[in-house]
């Protein structure tokens, strides 16, 4: 692991983007996740391109996972971004595609209370994802990063889905970062006449 340091939780996904060698992400831009924005401007390593609409957004992250072997990054806020974005997950999922789709969600304490387009991701995803689930803790995020871009890209290629509660982001954590995801593929069976 990398020196340790305090930074912000947008600052660190970023930090793990650039780790795992990340290079280009789409998105909309939005409110809930102003904070990894914010750490994208100051990390020109990842061209960052404006979809303009989150299906736009999900669908070049799958062309680019698909074209390159490397996991296509999409980022896309809550609800509606969220809704948009679900028919390019389900495109790679079924064409085994890697990719990390990276939603923001609403923060911590007004979890639950169905207030600011609030979804539950790990039930809406789970059925279209190798895997769905939440970012609760700052601290964690090198661990979460880590293990999208093994399960994006081992075995059967697929899309993840991490959600990220928007005051999560701007915690900080002192925490190094990630060694360099390696993707395991399955081996190729030789049938025998």
């Amino acid at each position: 692991m990398a020196t340790r340091n305090s930074r912000t939780g947008g600052r660190i996904l970023v930090d793990q983007l650039l780790v795992h060698g990340a290079d280009m992400a789409f998105c909309v831009p939005g409110e809930s996740y102003l904070e990894v924005l914010d750490a994208l401007y100051d990390s020109p390593q990842i061209e960052l391109i404006n979809a303009r609409h989150e299906a736009g957004a999900a669908n070049m992250a799958e062309a680019y996972g698909k074209l390159t072997g490397k996991p296509g990054i999409a980022m896309v806020t809550r609800g509606p971004g969220a809704c948009h974005a679900a028919v390019g997950v389900h495109t790679a999922f079924q064409d085994s595609t890697p990719m990390i789709l990276i939603v923001g969600q609403v923060a911590r304490e007004a979890m639950d209370r169905e207030g600011f387009q609030e979804i539950d991701y790990r039930q809406m995803f789970g059925p279209v994802a190798k895997w769905a689930t939440q970012i609760d803790r700052t601290d964690r995020i090198p661990e979460y990063m880590s293990r999208a871009y093994h399960v994006a890209t081992s075995g059967r290629p697929g899309p993840v889905v991490l959600a990220l509660p928007e005051d999560m982001l701007t915690e900080t954590a002192d925490v190094g970062d990630a060694e360099p995801y390696v993707a395991h593929r399955a081996a190729a069976t030789v049938r025998s006449r």
